[in-house]
């Protein structure tokens, strides 16, 4: 079974036999897509919730509004069937407590909303999440089954 890591800003499309892995989320989300019927999944490692309205992207894994919707493509064009995608997505922690004036700067909760506006509005099911909390991270999307394991430090292992 290949192992493909999805880093910051990337997104990624497998197939069956193989296993999509972010490490270290912490404000990060991991938007994963699959076609459980066609065994066939992406995963996005979104850092940011909106890209710049006229400036060029040029990482579209790296904003949650662009992510979701060329992952979606990317799927397509391999085979997978719209219809059957689904989604499930961990991360977007608040790592600093900053205090209550600072909600503002809670990135990983404005990062998940925006993943999940962006599924709704492409009318993709979202299966499970795993998101919010003061911890981080690390999550294995397995394309053939649409798993998705979620590992954190102390909190033990969690499949969605």
């Amino acid at each position: 079974m290949a192992v493909h890591m999805v880093g910051l800003g990337e997104l990624k499309v497998a197939g069956s036999g193989d296993l999509l892995v972010a490490y270290g989320l912490g404000s990060c989300v991991a938007v994963a897509i699959y076609d459980r019927g066609r065994q066939l999944g992406g995963m996005a490692h979104v850092m940011l919730a909106a890209s710049q309205p006229g400036q060029p992207v040029g990482q579209p894994g790296k904003y949650a509004d662009t992510a979701v919707t060329a992952l979606i493509e990317q799927l397509l064009a391999q085979g997978a069937m719209r219809f059957a995608l689904e989604a499930k997505l961990a991360g977007g922690a608040q790592l600093l407590q900053l205090g209550r004036a600072y909600n503002w700067l809670d990135i990983g909760a404005r990062n998940a909303e925006a993943s999940l506006t962006r599924l709704a509005a492409c009318r993709v099911r979202v299966a499970a999440t795993d998101l919010g909390g003061n911890y981080g991270r690390t999550v294995q999307l397995d394309p053939a089954t649409g798993e998705l394991t979620v590992s954190t430090v102390g909190r033990g292992q969690r499949v969605l």
